[in-house]
């Protein structure tokens, strides 16, 4: 008897691609989830630690941050299964427009503590 794997909207595609792909897969997912951590972390300590930065663009560039660690987070979990329905289905891997908004984001956060440190 065969173990039901979940997602089955993930795995119930194709057929079993090499073991190999399917682990590098997973490093990227958990590479992902990794910098989502990461950005979540540098948003909360950039409110937590007194910075002597202007306090509205500090608390702006936090919540970017944050946001970029949910959406990042989200990522990893939407494109470790789009990618592993497509090479289950044989099918070239799906790319993101997320990476190029997540670096203008991380750009913009710290782009607003430079000035916010500037102007205090």
């Amino acid at each position: 008897m065969q173990q039901r794997r979940v997602p089955g909207g993930v795995f119930e595609v194709g057929e079993e691609p090499d073991p190999r792909f399917s682990l590098a897969n997973e490093r990227t997912f958990l590479a992902w989830i990794r910098t989502a951590l990461a950005l979540m972390a540098a948003g909360v300590a950039i409110e937590a630690v007194e910075l002597d930065i202007e306090p509205h663009l500090r608390a702006t560039a936090s919540v970017i941050l944050v946001l970029s660690g949910i959406g990042s987070a989200l990522l990893a979990w939407f494109g470790w299964a789009g990618s592993e329905r497509a090479m289950r289905a044989g099918q070239p891997l799906p790319s993101s427009m997320f990476k190029p908004l997540l670096a203008g984001a991380v750009a913009l956060a710290g782009l607003l503590l430079g000035l916010g440190a500037l102007i205090s």
